[in-house]
């Protein structure tokens, strides 16, 4: 399994049916992935908070939702995080490309990857780091578990390495 099939297989296997996505060079392939899928609803979006928003009508919907999207979208999404989806206590699922982490080429990346995983520890957000294919494929199943149980998103923060 290559890195994009196994977040695309973990997915699968959680049963995430709702997928919103905003661009990145990172999850390219997985979005052509989950394209291909006809079980997979896509809904690709602009802005990280308007994709916040379409998981939380999916999930109020029955669907079980997952946003894919770069850790910068995490500082635009901050507040539809807290005041809808953990307010609402609404589980969901956010594979992040963390941008800014060691092989980085774009020096703007830096602050915001640096900075990703406090911002989740200081929302009380959990967050898994995989480093391997196996090692996402086996969280994101355990993920939406706890995500649902705790009532609160749960991230995975894929860094470059993991590319």
């Amino acid at each position: 399994m290559d890195s994009s099939e196994a977040i695309y297989n973990g997915l699968k296997d959680a049963g995430i049916n709702f997928i919103v996505s905003v661009p990145c060079v990172n999850l390219s392939k997985l979005l052509n992935l989950i394209d291909e899928d006809k079980e997979i609803t896509h809904i690709p979006v602009t802005r990280e908070e308007e994709g916040i928003g379409i998981c939380a009508g999916a999930y109020l919907g029955g669907m079980k939702p997952a946003i894919l999207m770069q850790n910068s979208g995490l500082g635009n999404s901050i507040n539809a995080l807290k005041s809808l989806i953990e307010l609402y206590k609404m589980p969901l699922i956010m594979i992040i490309s963390h941008r800014g982490t060691e092989g980085e080429n774009i020096s703007g990346q830096v602050p915001m990857g640096i900075s990703t995983p406090r911002i989740l520890e200081s929302m009380d957000f959990p967050f898994f780091t995989p480093g391997k294919p196996e090692g996402a494929y086996e969280a994101i199943r355990p993920s939406w578990e706890l995500s649902c149980d705790k009532s609160k998103p749960v991230s995975i923060l894929l860094e470059i390495k993991y590319w």
